[in-house]
């Protein structure tokens, strides 16, 4: 899907999202100091974004929709907390080294080809001692989960993601993790989900 289709489907209804954060995003951030400046990546409708900014964070939101980006900056003023929202396609998105204490990437799926050139944006963007979270559908969720992108070309492991940071980061956690959801007919299902997070050399 490109900006023009997200575009349409955040114009479908008042949030496509919750606007709480990820429960993931907030049991691994929830406990960590705000290191100034922090960029969600796919920030969508802005609802992660906007609790690290509660959190004391200097949020950039970025994403391609600037339809999601109103919605964010809406939400932000809702909650009485600053917001930087940035469009940006992310696969051609850079910020200079070292710039931000934290980066976030939340359900963002594209060719592997592509994402690897984000995670290494991401990792590149953030200075030493750092945080970078990624959060997203897990590959081995097409057939042992609920939901998500059902393309394997977009989907990846923990363990994917964790080599293209090592490089650059020490790994401090990189598993597949399941969450309950409810699918359309009001029934309890499971996701399997990706987490990897690591600290900036």
């Amino acid at each position: 899907m490109d900006a023009e289709d997200w575009d349409a489907r955040y114009r479908g209804r008042e949030l496509v999202w919750t606007a709480r954060p990820n429960r993931f995003v907030e049991e691994e951030l929830a406990g960590l100091p705000p290191a100034g400046r922090a960029v969600d990546l796919a920030a969508g409708e802005g609802r992660n974004a906007v609790w690290l900014a509660g959190q004391g964070w200097e949020v950039d939101a970025v994403d391609f929709s600037a339809v999601a980006l109103d919605k964010a900056a809406r939400l932000a003023a809702e909650r009485g907390v600053p917001l930087r929202t940035v469009r940006a396609d992310l696969t051609t998105w850079s910020a200079p080294e070292a710039t931000y204490g934290l980066a976030l990437i939340a359900y963002l799926h594209l060719p592997w080809e592509r994402m690897t050139g984000v995670l290494r944006q991401a990792a590149q963007a953030v200075a030493g001692g750092g945080t970078l979270l990624l959060v997203g559908h897990d590959a081995a969720n097409r057939e042992h989960g609920h939901g998500g992108p059902q393309d394997p070309r977009v989907l990846y492991t923990a363990e994917q993601v964790a080599d293209v940071w090592r490089p650059y980061a020490d790994i401090l956690r990189a598993e597949p993790v399941t969450r309950v959801v409810t699918d359309a007919d009001g029934e309890h299902r499971t996701a399997v989900d990706t987490l990897v997070r690591a600290v900036r050399r």
